[in-house]
């Protein structure tokens, strides 16, 4: 049996309420962030994303679903379900079972990559997993995520992989959802 061993730089994901940007270092995020506010129109801006994220998120997908490894998990190694998050910022660890992390596009069995939904419930398993600021991609194979500007308030995080490109598997490899709570700043 083969396995896929990647080593892997976490995600730094800003979550606003206008957009949502993960980027693969905090540096990268202020780069892009320094775009902005050099002067660029908010739609030019946006389609600046739109193109950049494009490059990541290109492929296509066919009927026939990715077959997940079998005894397959994934789970959140922190937060723990109950916990509470001071400030809005925290660190979310991915981990996973019976199974390798890959980036996007590496078409290998029994491998995939990390989807974190926030607040919202698991998408349809036959299509790609969406991509805003519910459904964070971490097509670079990421097992680590800052996630930044998470709003006072209840939240549910949830896992949830995806094949090379961003199917889930057949059957779907998803994480139990965890309730955390931000207190009023």
């Amino acid at each position: 049996m083969n396995s896929l061993h990647m080593l892997s730089m976490p995600a730094y994901c800003r979550l606003d309420r206008i957009n949502t940007v993960c980027c693969s270092t905090e540096m990268e995020f202020q780069y892009i962030k320094g775009l902005r506010g050099a002067g660029m129109t908010k739609n030019t801006y946006l389609v600046f994303l739109l193109l950049a994220s494009s490059l990541f998120c290109t492929g296509t997908y066919a009927d026939e679903r990715t077959p997940a490894p079998k005894d397959a998990e994934v789970y959140i190694i922190w937060p723990h379900d109950g916990t509470v998050i001071r400030g809005g910022k925290l660190w979310v660890r991915l981990g996973l079972r019976g199974a390798g992390v890959a980036p996007k596009g590496t078409d290998l069995p029994n491998v995939g990559h990390h989807h974190l939904i926030i607040d919202a419930d698991l998408p349809p398993m036959d299509k790609p997993i969406p991509s805003d600021r519910n459904y964070l991609h971490f097509g670079g194979g990421q097992t680590e995520a800052r996630l930044v500007g998470l709003s006072p308030g209840k939240h549910t995080l949830q896992l949830l992989m995806g094949d090379n490109n961003h199917v889930p598997h057949d059957p779907p490899i998803y994480s139990e959802k965890i309730t955390i709570t931000v207190p009023p700043y």
